[in-house]
C-alpha cells in the first residue's frame, strides 16, 4: 500500500514511524528540510522536501499512485487544497486535518467527498471527546463506550483498598461472563493478561464490561463515587473550548487562562464557563480561584511539563480527579511516576483515527491508548472468515491479543472460551501496537 503523508508535525511523524514499523512504501513530504532529517535517518520510509499545494511536488512524489494521501499540516487550508489536488492527479483515497467542526456535519460530507476530500480529521476534538469521557466516573482513568454503551472500557489504578489485589485472573473471572481484564500497565510495562496473571497493587487494569456491572466494578476496586460537578481548566486552548461545548450543562467549569485576548474570545465562544485571566501555574493563584474544592481539574496547555507541574499541584491541594495533556511521549513515565492521572495525547488519537484507513479488514473504531502500548480495535466479523470457525477457545488466537467483548444484535456481551463468533457481530480487540495488522487476517 503506497501512502503519501503531508506535513512532518506531531501528527504526521507519529503517524508515519507507526505505518513504517509496518513495511509499508510510505512518503514523507513537509517544506522544513530539518523535519525530516530525524526521521528519515532512524526509520524505513522515504521523505521529500516539497508543498503539498505544488503540482510539481506532489508529481515528484507519485502521488498519481498513491492508496492513500493524507494531509495534516497545521494550516487546514493547505491540506485541503492538497487532498482535492491530489484526487484529481489520481489518488484513491484522501483525509484532511481540519480545525473546523463546521466541515465535520453530515449534511457536509458528501460536499467535500465532490471536491475531493474524502474523510477528515479534527485531532482538537477528538482530544476533546477523550476529556469528556475520561470525566464521566472520578475513579475511571479511561472511559470508552462502544455501540452506545453496549459494551464499556474502563481503566482504573488498584490501590490497598481493591479487594481484588493480589488476586488471579483466573480465580476472578474465570466464570464471569460480565467482566474481563483485558489489558495491565504495571510501571512502564504492558501486560496483555491470561488467567495465571495476578494483580498488584498500583497497577492499572482495563476491564471490559457492560453498563450494569460499572457498580459492581468500583466496589470491587476500592474506590469512591463522586459526581464530577465543578472543574477548573487550564489553558484555554481550542481543546479546552471543544471540551465545555461537549460538558453537560449541570457541570461548572472554572477556565485559567493568561493570554487576556484569548479569554474574550472563549467568553464568546464558550458558554457554560467562568474565565479567568491568570498563570494556571501559579499556586497562589490556583487556591484564590478554589482548586481545592474542584472536583476534576483538567490541564490542557500547549505545554507539557506546565501540564504536568499543574497537575502535580491540583492533586496535592486535594483534586482526585487529574487530566494532563501531554504531547511529549517522553513524559508519560513522569506524568505516571507522578501519578497525574488521566493522558491526553492528540497526536496519537489523530494517527490511531486515520491508522484504521489503512487496515483491509473491516475496522470500525481504533484507538491507541495514550500511556500502553495496546490498541483497542472494533473489528466486524465477515463471513468464513477465520473467527467464525468455531469456538474462541479452539481458534489458537496469538497470546499478544485479548478479545473483550462482541456486540450483537446492539447487545453487549463479554467473550469467554466458549463464545462462537457469528458474522456480523462487532468484535473489541486488544493487542500489542505493533501486532494490529496481523490480527486482521482473522476478520477478513
Amino acid at each position: 500500500m503506497k501512502i503519501i503523508i503531508a506535513g512532518a508535525g506531531e501528527v504526521g511523524t507519529h503517524l508515519a514511524k507507526m505505518l513504517a514499523n509496518e513495511s509499508q512504501d510510505i512518503v514523507l513530504m513537509d517544506m522544513a528540510e530539518e523535519r525530516l532529517r530525524s526521521i528519515e535517518a532512524n526509520f524505513d520510509l522515504m521523505t521529500i522536501k516539497g508543498n503539498p499545494t505544488s503540482l510539481k511536488d506532489l508529481r515528484e512524489v507519485g502521488v498519481g499512485n498513491a492508496d492513500l494521501f493524507i494531509a495534516v499540516t497545521p494550516e487546514e487550508s493547505t491540506n485541503m487544497t492538497a487532498c482535492m489536488l491530489a484526487t484529481n492527479m489520481g489518488s484513491k483515497k484522501t483525509l484532511a486535518r481540519i480545525d473546523n467542526y463546521e466541515y465535520l456535519l453530515p449534511k457536509n460530507k458528501e460536499f467535500f467527498k465532490r471536491l475531493g476530500v474524502d474523510s477528515l480529521i479534527y485531532p482538537e476534538m477528538l482530544a476533546a471527546k477523550e476529556i469528556v469521557n475520561s470525566l464521566k466516573k472520578n475513579w475511571a482513568r479511561q472511559w470508552l463506550e462502544f455501540y452506545d454503551g453496549a459494551l464499556i472500557l474502563v481503566a482504573t489504578k488498584i490501590r490497598e483498598t481493591s479487594s481484588i489485589l493480589n488476586k488471579r485472573l483466573d480465580e476472578l473471572f474465570e466464570s464471569d461472563t460480565k467482566m474481563r481484564v483485558v489489558a495491565i500497565k504495571r510501571q512502564f510495562e504492558t501486560i496483555i493478561p491470561k488467567g495465571a496473571d495476578e494483580i498488584k497493587l498500583y497497577d492499572i487494569i482495563y476491564v471490559m464490561t457492560t453498563r450494569d456491572q460499572i457498580e459492581r466494578l468500583r466496589q470491587m476496586a476500592g474506590k469512591e463515587d463522586k459526581p464530577i460537578e465543578n472543574i477548573m481548566i487550564m489553558g484555554g486552548s481550542r481543546i479546552c473550548q471543544k471540551t465545555c461545548q461537549y460538558l453537560p450543562d449541570s457541570i461548572k467549569v472554572k477556565i485559567i487562562e493568561k493570554d487576556r485576548e484569548r479569554g474574550y474570545s472563549i467568553l464568546e465562544n464558550v458558554s457554560n464557563a467562568v474565565v479567568i485571566n491568570g498563570d494556571g501555574r501559579n499556586t497562589e493563584l490556583l487556591r484564590e480561584e478554589g482548586v481545592q474544592y474542584m472536583d476534576a481539574f483538567v490541564a490542557v496547555t500547549g505545554n507539557s511539563e506546565a501540564n504536568i507541574l499543574a497537575c502535580l499541584a491540583a492533586r496535592r491541594a486535594g483534586v482526585k480527579k487529574t487530566i494532563a495533556e501531554i504531547e511529549n511521549i517522553d513524559y508519560f513515565p513522569l506524568a505516571e511516576k507522578l501519578d497525574i492521572g488521566t493522558v491526553i495525547n492528540k497526536k496519537k488519537l489523530a494517527a490511531s483515527h486515520i491508522y484504521q484507513y489503512t487496515l483491509d479488514a473491516n475496522v470500525t473504531e481504533l484507538k491507541c491508548l495514550a500511556n500502553v502500548e495496546v490498541d483497542v480495535v472494533e473489528f466486524e466479523a465477515k463471513a468464513n472468515s477465520k473467527m467464525t470457525k468455531g469456538k474462541v477457545r479452539d481458534l489458537h488466537l496469538p497470546r499478544e491479543l485479548n478479545l473483550g467483548g462482541y456486540v450483537r444484535d446492539k447487545k453487549g456481551y463479554i467473550v469467554t472460551g466458549d463464545t462462537e463468533i457469528k458474522e456480523g457481530d462487532h468484535v473489541i480487540v486488544f493487542c500489542y501496537s505493533s501486532k494490529t495488522r496481523q490480527i486482521e487476517k482473522y476478520f477478513n
